[in-house]
This record gives C-alpha cells, structure tokens and sequence, in this order.
C-alpha cells in the first residue's frame, strides 16, 4: 500500500499537519517525510539547519519550549511510539494568539506537524518514543526558552490520565523552572 504525501492547514497559521509518503510491502516500509521539491510544490518552504532526535519515556513531558532568537521552524514526527504533540500560538499579530492545538503522532499514522517560528512546541510520551526534529534554524542554547507545561492560562488539556496521572509525569528539572504565559508575555510580549 502506498500513502502519498498530503498537507491540512490548521487553524493556526503556517502550522501544517503533514503525511508523509509511505510504500509498505512483504519486507516492512519505505517512508519519506521530508522532499524539498514536494513541500516547495505545495507552497511550503523549510528549508533543513539541523536535524536531531530525542528518546523519552512513557510520562516525559517535554514543554513548551522555543528559542527567543533565531526561532526554529520545525518538522516533528514520532518515529517510534506514540506522542501526543501540543504546539501554541505565541506571535502577538496571529488571530490564533494564545491557541494551542494538539496531534496524535505515532510510528503507525506517521503524522509530523510542520511548526512555524513564533509558537511553542511540547509533548506527553504516552508510549516510550523517539521524535525526530528536523529544524529549519540551528539549536542555540543561550536563547533556549520555554513555559511552563501545566500553565493555568494556556490550559492545555494533557492526558494525564493516559500516564497514570499528574504524578507520573516525568519532567526534566530547566522544565520544572520555565516561565509562566504571564511572564513571557511581561518579558517579550509575544512575537
């Protein structure tokens, strides 16, 4: 069975939900989730700087983060597992400001999101997984930033219970020390 690449807009604009091309046969599969020529053929352009991967554990929380300069574009996909992917709207022109909105991403649908400069990006690891980031600006940690994932004015509705509960979230210690929607918008007041 073969699966051609597709694009749909998203109530958030410039954040793109994309399948990727994929050939299944009596060996396994074939995926492609990055052509230059097919994105620039459907009005996108995202062009690669880095590329990395991340293996987290089932209850990882890793949000919401982005970089005050030199923001990163990124494609995002779950090459392995299952992740519940969350991206907001933090430029202060957009008339989705403040929205976030969430997929699905598995191994087996092979959904990536392509996530434009201006937003924060996270995920809750509802299985053990392994996401690939191919970002259209390089990682620079002195403007590495984020807000916190459980923010009660974004109130993002994160599955919990898919984990086991609040208490079995696993967060990284910079994650337990972001800044609150309220701050980053006193500090930068949006993008």
């Amino acid at each position: 069975m073969i699966t051609k690449f597709s694009f749909n807009e998203t109530e958030i604009p410039g954040l793109i939900e994309v399948t990727s091309f994929n050939a299944d046969d009596i060996r396994g599969c074939f995926t492609k989730d990055y052509s230059k020529e097919v994105f620039e053929a459907n009005g996108i352009h995202h062009d690669l700087a880095e590329v990395f991967y991340t293996t987290s554990h089932k209850g990882v929380i890793r949000a919401l983060h982005f970089q005050r300069v030199k923001q990163q574009p990124k494609l995002v996909r779950c090459i392995w597992g299952h992740v519940w992917d969350v991206v907001v709207d933090l430029r202060r022109d957009s008339p989705s400001f403040k929205k976030w909105l969430s997929f699905d991403l598995t191994r087996e649908n092979r959904r990536e999101v392509l996530i434009p400069a201006g937003c924060a990006h996270g995920y809750l690891v509802l299985d053990e997984s392994v996401v690939s980031y191919k970002c259209g600006e390089k990682f620079y940690g002195e403007y590495d930033d984020g807000i916190l994932w459980n923010d009660p004015e974004l109130a993002v509705a994160w599955p919990l219970d898919r984990v086991g509960g609040a208490e079995k979230v696993i967060l990284a210690d910079k994650d337990k020390n972001l800044q609150s929607f309220a701050q980053f918008i006193k500090s930068y007041g949006g993008f």
